[in-house]
């Protein structure tokens, strides 16, 4: 088992983090931040499908493919992405001074960038701002580190937690950022997750993929797949637990405290979707296996009409099943059955009589639930998302101004 317990990404021992204001930001507010473990560490990746990946996705996903590193850099204000040669050699640029500054090699640096799609990084203030990001390293600096990865996002989102392994005491923490541009395929969405486990390479990816897939990869705020999107993960072994080499008992306990704080930091992504009043769960069940459950979920997140509906706070059910229906996902139209919160508005595929006004008062609601019944199996996915205010359209339409 695993317990919630106070505390920031430099929670796991070994670990040091700092985010500081390099001026990349018109906010003024912080934008360079670097996360460090004092000991040699194993490392996973997960990356977007964007075929447009951005420089420092190419740069991290080398990295990862290794399985060592000790460091994360990442600035905020601009994403590096469709930057040509000139993108690539400045995150390259970027990994090879936090390397210097650290003593550590430049291949065992992660790189992250976000912001701004087709602007070139300020590498000036990029390069004075590691060199004071690596000056202010800390136990006490992973607060500000997770205010530096911030574009649009309204509050920082961080968690961590305990957990034992073979009677030793091991900490997972998490820190994330995402608000717009989110449909993860590994949302724009950045998680760095640091541990001191003890564990093999190759289970440290197999665990990350596994988590990955039904955590950041179950949201979506606006349905569009970022070029910068990453997750990372360091393990530096500094409790002191046997190593996990093995898919034994200690994999299993860990893999689900990772699961854990991937998931609750993929929650706070969608529950700060830009603009958004409404947080949704959404959960598909009786489906013929996990991608049709996942995907007729995922309809009815993107769908437009049914995020717009929410903000309104109009119970217009019609669209969520259209959602459904042309979904791609099996399903038997007779069968379906539908609800809002606890009151189910379709059986067999049709509308039935219900409470209104207790339907109306869901509606007013921050947190939703909306629960659909495909009709065909006994599998079930659950997608979290958020409505799209007129607020989203103002934050979106002025962005890049």
């Amino acid at each position: 088992m695993f317990e919630k317990i106070n505390g920031t990404i430099t929670a796991p021992k070994g670990f040091k983090a700092a985010g500081i204001k390099a001026g990349i930001k018109k906010s003024g507010k912080e934008d360079v931040a670097i996360i460090y473990s004092t000991v040699p560490a194993v490392a996973a990746g997960v990356f977007t499908l964007n075929t447009m990946a951005a420089a420092p996705v190419v740069v991290s996903r080398k990295v990862a493919e290794k399985g060592l590193a000790s460091a994360v850099v990442v600035n905020s204000g601009c994403a590096n992405a469709c930057t040509g040669a000139q993108g690539l050699a400045d995150a390259e640029a970027m990994a090879a001074l936090t390397a210097e500054l650290l003593g550590i090699k430049a291949e065992e640096v992660f790189v992250a960038s976000t912001g701004i799609i087709g602007v070139n990084l300020p590498m000036a203030k990029i390069k004075a701002g590691i060199q004071k990001a690596v000056t202010a390293l800390s136990e006490e600096g992973g607060e500000n580190a997770s205010k530096a990865i911030l574009t649009t996002d309204t509050f920082g989102k961080s968690c961590v937690y305990e957990l034992s392994l073979s009677g030793v005491s091991v900490k997972i923490a998490g820190i994330a950022k995402g608000s717009g541009m989110i449909h993860p395929n590994m949302a724009t969405m950045l998680g760095f997750i640091t541990t001191d486990a003890a564990i093999a390479a190759p289970l440290l990816k197999q665990a990350l993929t596994e988590v990955v897939n039904v955590s950041f990869n179950m949201i979506s705020v606006d349905g569009d797949t970022s070029t910068n999107d990453m997750v990372t993960v360091l393990a530096n072994g500094a409790a002191g637990n046997p190593l996990i080499d093995s898919a034994n008992d200690d994999y299993a306990a860990f893999t689900a405290a990772l699961k854990q704080v991937c998931t609750e930091l993929a929650k706070l992504v969608a529950r700060d979707g830009e603009g958004a009043s409404k947080f949704l769960e959404i959960t598909v069940s009786g489906a013929a296996n996990f991608a049709d459950a996942k995907q007729a979920a995922m309809a009815i997140a993107k769908s437009p009409l049914v995020k717009t509906a929410f903000f309104g706070q109009d119970p217009n059910w019609g669209r969520i099943i259209c959602a459904v229906g042309y979904s791609g996902a099996q399903v038997i139209p007779e069968k379906t059955t539908m609800a809002i919160g606890d009151i189910t508005i379709v059986k067999q595929g049709m509308g039935t009589s219900y409470d209104e006004q207790a339907l109306r008062a869901i509606m007013l609601e921050h947190d939703i639930k909306v629960s659909v019944d495909l009709g065909v199996g006994t599998t079930e996915a659950t997608v979290w998302s958020c409505d799209f205010s007129y607020e989203y359209v103002k934050i979106n339409g002025e962005y890049h101004t």
